[in-house]
Parts: C-alpha cells; structure tokens; sequence
C-alpha cells in the first residue's frame, strides 16, 4: 500500500510552484516569464515515487489548485482519495479511507521546510544554490540544491517546456526519488473561493493540533 502522502512534500511542491528562482540568465528567464504577474495554477499531476533500491515504485495522481499567497488544495484520487486543504491560516488533511481530518495552523505545519518562503520574506536563492543544468528529454532543467545541510532533502530539479513547469524531481536523504508530471497546467485561472474552504464530513473523527 502506498505510504500516505507527506505533508512536507505538499508543502514542497507548493512552494516550487509559487515562487521565482533567481539564478542564472538562461534558468532566471524561464522562470521568471513563467511566474510574472502570476496569481494562480490549476493542473493534473502524476506522481512517482521510487526507493533508494529502485525496487519498490509507488504512483499516485489527482488534481491541484494554487491561489497566491499560501491558498491551496491538494487532491489525489488515485490509488486512494486524500485531500489536503489551505485557507492560508489553517490546513486541513482528509483521509477518506481512514475517514479522518488533522487540522494544523499553517506557520506550524510548515515549520522549517522550503514552505516558508510562501510569504516572500526571503529571495530563494537565499536558501538554495541554483544552477543550470540544460536540455534533457525535451525539457529544460534547472537544479536547486539546500543550502542548509540538515534539509531533509539533496536536490530538486525543474524542468520546462517552453516556458511551462512541466515536471520536478525530488531526491531526499534517505535516496528516496519523488517525480511529479504536471498535466494541463493553467495559470490565472478564476478559482472559486470555495475550493479553499474545507467542512469535515459527517461522522469523520476531526484531529486539531498546534505543532
């Protein structure tokens, strides 16, 4: 059974698709064009995710909404149904088949990940080394690499297709390579405000925590 999804590589991916890389020109224009004047994203995304040993491949899918600054919802409908929430204050974490929600504060949950730059408060070449990497199956590759040697994660690398995030791979400390295909992916798309208002169903069991 696949393990259920990390909070912090929600908050990852999220914070990748909602902030510019200052880096190198070439890398610095891709991205830089791709994120201008942006406010929203919507797409399809599959996920694979393989162990240090290559031996053991999970795969997930499902659909995201991204409203800047710091509104998001995450849901996957394949292999099993989860969603996870962000109104920008609190998340909310729905786990169908264990029909179960864990409410944490926003600041609180995302702790010391790559997420907190969802405020602005920091340029990210401040937390990661940025380097080109070039043209690789189709795609043009940008590497970001922590800066801060306890980051639970190596390496992160972007790759665009034309000027359009088109997939990202994540390799953490344990060896652990997450890959995620974006599909369809739309900016400046109108959202509707109720996608990032979350109401438990009945008879779940509702877990609020503040750490």
């Amino acid at each position: 059974m696949i393990a259920r999804i990390s909070l912090y590589f929600v908050f990852f991916l999220l914070f990748l698709l909602c902030f510019s890389i200052s880096t190198s020109v070439v890398a610095e224009d891709k991205v830089s064009l791709f994120f201008k004047n942006l406010t929203t994203i919507t797409a399809n995304f599959e996920q694979i995710v393989e162990n240090a040993q290559l031996s053991s491949t999970e795969k997930a899918s499902g659909k995201l909404w991204i409203e800047r600054p710091g509104k998001f919802r995450w849901d996957y409908s394949a292999p099993y149904e989860q969603q996870i929430v962000s109104d920008g204050e609190k998340i909310w974490i729905f786990d169908k088949d264990l029909e179960q929600v864990t409410v944490r504060p926003v600041g609180l949950s995302m702790g010391n990940t790559p997420a907190v730059l969802l405020s602005g408060a920091k340029p990210v070449t401040d937390t990661f080394i940025v380097n080109e990497i070039g043209e690789f199956a189709n795609l043009h590759w940008v590497e970001l690499s922590p800066k801060d040697p306890e980051a639970s994660f190596t390496v992160i690398r972007l790759g665009f297709d034309g000027l359009m995030l088109s997939e990202m791979l994540l390799e953490d400390n344990l060896g652990q390579k997450t890959r995620l295909h974006f599909l369809g992916l739309k900016r400046n798309n109108k959202i509707a405000p109720e996608k990032f208002v979350f109401t438990p169903p009945p008879g779940v069991d509702v877990f609020e925590t503040t750490e």
